[in-house]
């Protein structure tokens, strides 16, 4: 009933790639707790693999997420990464959803795909946290902060990750990686990536050791405890890896540095009044959590920089998906043209870390 439907979804459109009678068995079979008729809707949002909520009439409720149908980028929408983490991560104090079954037969919703458990609890898009009150953005917030320094603290060796990326030179070697992406789906010449495309390797970060990165670390790629201010479902890994921490920590915090329009950003907010904390407290606390020393504004504006520029890169890929006509979303359009502003304001940031020599 559409009463019912969770916030967040819609209905699947019917035909497409997945067969649905062989994806309830296929459920059925490698899944427990799965019986009577099987409903399937897609979670709105997001541009990568495509989510879909799956409930059966007993009231077990799973995710799925495949890879998109069309012809894909190298490397790209790598499903069977995301699996492979959040099963090693189910060892850890971590909170990742249970993962239940990789699938490679195409066959069945079209393309490689895999199944977790449904995760019940809250989901918030805008980060000012407009329905809640000032203690709950401050302890929120402090979550947020408290859950990404655990993950950059796991013994990744410890629950089989030692392979899950390249060790050394991680920001050079993403630079490289997010280049030839962007060239791959280049459907216009915006000059301020040219510009990154040569700078970033000229201006790098010093060599961090490594930690299990996230990838896309954002309140929206978590669920939030029903009444607690706790996180108890971290979303969305296909872009994690093995790498520099404070990489991970510099892209969470490019809300603090986003209009809210048209990127759901804090730049224009009183965060005070809200009680969220500022760049300069949130940035101390993650250092001080990991037992880092705080970085000047050169390197800061660098990793700032090298976020955004990655940032646009992805974004045009969603735009090149919307011209090869195989987006994901409804909203893929409108995300793909963000490529050019975000483009620019990751020069902007490069300029500061020039001016901070």
């Amino acid at each position: 009933m559409e009463a019912d439907r969770l916030a967040g979804t819609e209905p699947l459109a019917e035909g497409g790639r997945i067969d649905r009678q062989r994806l309830a068995s296929f459920l059925r079979d490698n899944v427990s707790g799965c019986s009577g008729e099987m409903t399937i809707e897609r979670f709105r949002g997001g541009q990568s693999n495509p989510t879909m909520l799956i409930s059966f009439e007993n009231g077990r409720k799973l995710v799925l997420r495949k890879k998109p149908d069309g012809t894909l980028l190298p490397s790209a929408h790598a499903v069977d990464r995301e699996f492979r983490v959040i099963k090693a991560l189910a060892e850890t104090d971590v909170p990742v959803p249970q993962a239940h079954v990789l699938c490679d037969d195409e066959s069945i919703v079209g393309a490689m795909f895999y199944v977790m458990d449904f995760a019940q609890g809250r989901s918030f898009w805008d980060p000012s946290l407009p329905d809640l009150t000032q203690a709950e953005r401050t302890a929120i917030f402090d979550e947020m902060n408290r859950t990404i320094a655990k993950l950059h603290s796991v013994d990744y060796l410890a629950i089989g990750l030692e392979t899950f990326g390249k060790p050394g030179n991680y920001i050079g070697r993403q630079v490289g990686r997010w280049s030839k992406q962007y060239r791959a789906s280049e459907t216009e010449t915006i000059e301020a990536m040219d510009r990154l495309i040569e700078w970033l390797p000229e201006n790098l970060p010093a060599d961090r050791p490594p930690a299990l990165l996230h990838g896309d670390y954002r309140l929206d790629n978590m669920i939030i405890h029903p009444t607690e201010p706790r996180v108890i479902a971290l979303l969305d890994w296909e872009l994690s890896t093995l790498g520099d921490p404070v990489a991970d920590f510099a892209y969470h915090m490019l809300t603090w540095h986003l209009p809210k329009k048209p990127y759901r950003g804090l730049a224009d907010h009183d965060l005070e009044a809200l009680g969220i904390p500022g760049i300069e407290q949130y940035r101390s606390t993650y250092f001080k959590r990991m037992g880092l020393e705080d970085i000047g504004p050169r390197e800061w504006n660098t990793y700032l920089a090298y976020s955004f520029f990655r940032v646009a890169a992805i974004r045009q890929g969603i735009m090149k998906r919307v011209v090869d006509g195989t987006a994901s979303s409804h909203f893929a359009q409108e995300a793909g043209k963000l490529a050019r502003p975000t483009a620019e304001l990751a020069l902007q940031f490069a300029e500061r870390a020039d001016r901070a020599r």
